[in-house]
């Protein structure tokens, strides 16, 4: 590829990248040069300008047209805007969170490399939402992946984090090789990398035996990519690493990871594998649709362990984690179902859960930090300590509890009404409204402690700046989605 090649592609539908890429490596200048009793937390504000100025940048191409670059690696469409926006407002509020955050556990020694780290992961995610080859693909899962096992493990002289960073790159460094082996049948079958390229190619092969290596390669990529979203029975490191990490890191896993994990998903499984080997020639049954039942079953299983076993947790921030196990399974019923609307139900659903999983989050840190511990316990009489931060809590576990008036509520309704559409899913709908049914009780077991139990510590609470900026823009957002939602359908369709 020539210099003249180069200049004639459209470089600014990759402004956000490019700005991101930019930002990090400057905080890792600023950062390696600064004086090192200076305060970091300033690089966390420079970080918050970039991402920032990455979504006025991304604001300003809503309105181009489809645009491919780099022989078709990197494509800006309306599927990338959309879940661009998700990750980089997600990625926003995660870092108001990590400049509120106390430092201790020894993040103070690494509190300038969180952010150019955070940066390196959110770049990876975002290539992602734009990939249209598996090489790219795999680059930006990568890149996001290496960088959250170090975030999992910043608190050096931390056990139970060290411990968590551990399993973390021993089940991520499985799940990557698994992965890479599935996309490895996919290139090894059609000889191409280029998404596009290779669902024309699959929309062909009709050979039993190709047939068979492309279920198995299915099959893999998508066991590999389950590690990703912490899909049961793959869930095995989520509770550990979600209670052994910062809060800003769980927070930052809990929602932009997942986000980017079904990117991925979406990306790979509806562009490879739906029109893939269709049974009967042309318009028959792809690999997708009859791989749907196994789906269903991991979808089923994810709900129910993450539901179950939550009802058992006193621990926040693993009660938590078993809550996010829970919600992927909800999204995985989106996946299964391939309603007309599957990219809006994920899109809506994963924006309701970024508002009200970071607002909860930033609670959480609240008070966290000043109880020394995240047991559940500590909760108790948050009422009469600080009635706002109860009244506000009490809304968002309302919305991840599926309440009628919440967005929560909404992206569930489209979930399940989903599921109606082609071929009925009756009992993934059924189990999908008994798990929400379950997950009432732990949600509800956190506000009774708000409420309804004496507080061991009568002291007020201080809340910081970034803490209000994050439950303001959860809280809103949770209720005006919740009664508004065709402001987010407008929008996405739009783009």
């Amino acid at each position: 590829m020539d210099f003249d090649t180069l200049k004639s592609f459209e470089w600014s539908v990759m402004t956000p990248e490019f700005i991101i890429l930019g930002v990090s490596a400057l905080l890792t200048l600023l950062d390696l040069f600064m004086p090192k009793k200076q305060d970091r937390r300033v690089l966390g504000w420079i970080a918050i300008l970039g991402v920032f100025a990455a979504i006025v940048s991304l604001a300003g191409l809503l309105n181009t047209d489809v645009t491919s670059i780099l022989e078709d690696s990197f494509t800006l469409d309306g599927f990338g805007k959309a879940f661009k926006l998700l990750l980089l407002v997600g990625s926003g509020l995660v870092l108001f969170l990590a400049v509120s955050y106390e430092k201790k556990d020894g993040v103070e020694d690494s509190h300038g490399e969180f952010y150019y780290l955070f940066l390196a992961a959110l770049l990876g995610a975002m290539i992602m939402t734009s990939s249209g080859d598996l090489i790219t693909l795999f680059i930006g899962l990568e890149l996001l992946t290496v960088s959250s096992y170090i975030l999992a493990g910043i608190r050096k002289h931390h056990v139970e984090s060290n411990e968590s960073a551990m399993k973390y790159v021993i089940n991520g460094g499985i799940s990557t090789a698994i992965t890479l082996f599935g996309m490895s049948y996919v290139y090894g079958l059609t000889g191409t990398t280029n998404l596009f390229n290779i669902a024309q190619t699959l929309a062909a092969v009709g050979d039993a035996q190709q047939t068979y290596l492309l279920g198995l390669s299915f099959l893999m990529i998508f066991v590999g990519l389950s590690f990703k979203l912490a899909a049961a029975p793959f869930h095995m490191w989520a509770p550990d690493v979600y209670q052994g990490a910062p809060t800003p890191v769980t927070a930052f896993l809990s929602v932009v990871s997942k986000t980017a994990g079904f990117v991925i998903v979406v990306r790979i499984l509806v562009a490879v594998f739906y029109n893939a080997a269709p049974e009967g020639g042309a318009g028959g049954e792809s690999i997708l649709f009859k791989m749907h039942d196994y789906l269903a079953v991991i979808a089923a299983v994810t709900m129910v362990v993450g539901n179950v076993v939550a009802l058992k947790q006193s621990d926040i921030k693993r009660m938590f984690a078993y809550s996010s196990i829970a919600h992927a399974g909800y999204v995985l019923v989106a996946i299964t179902t391939m309603s007309a609307n599957l990219v809006f139900s994920i899109w809506f659903y994963l924006l309701a859960y970024m508002l009200m999983n970071l607002g909860a989050f930033a609670i959480i840190q609240v008070v966290t930090e000043k109880s020394g511990s995240t047991k559940i316990a500590d909760f108790a009489g948050l009422y009469r300590r600080s009635p706002v931060l109860a009244v506000l809590m009490g809304i968002l576990l309302v919305s991840l509890a599926g309440f009628p008036g919440t967005a929560g509520f909404i992206g569930k309704l489209n979930i399940f009404v989903g599921a109606f559409f082609g071929t009925p899913h009756y009992v993934l709908a059924s189990i999908m409204i008994a798990t929400t049914v379950v997950s009432y009780f732990y949600y509800f077991g956190v506000m009774t402690q708000m409420f309804f139990r004496p507080a061991k510590d009568e002291s007020k609470l201080q809340v910081p700046f970034g803490i209000v900026v994050v439950l303001l823009v959860a809280v809103v957002g949770s209720v005006l989605f919740g009664v508004a939602p065709n402001l987010a359908l407008d929008f996405l369709n739009n783009m």
